[in-house]
């Protein structure tokens, strides 16, 4: 019974990109391990309070995440 944990900043994700999110998750474990497995295959999204996620030293917010989707 696999279960998947995904982290994301709080409001990170709409309603619509978190049911995608865990459609696809779930499509890719089944994929690699066996279809009779999708019905009992679980999928948690977490979200993380703005700042409260660092990498590399420095905490993180909502908007980097943005200024690094937006960047060239």
């Amino acid at each position: 019974m696999p279960l998947i944990q995904v982290k994301t900043f709080k409001d990170e994700l709409t309603s619509e990109q978190s049911e995608l999110l865990i459609q696809k998750i779930t499509d890719a474990v089944t994929s690699v391990t066996s279809e009779k497995l999708r019905d009992v295959t679980w999928v948690i999204l977490e979200e993380v309070k703005d700042g409260h996620w660092g990498v590399g030293g420095k905490a993180l917010t909502l908007d980097h995440v943005k200024a690094m989707i937006t960047a060239d």
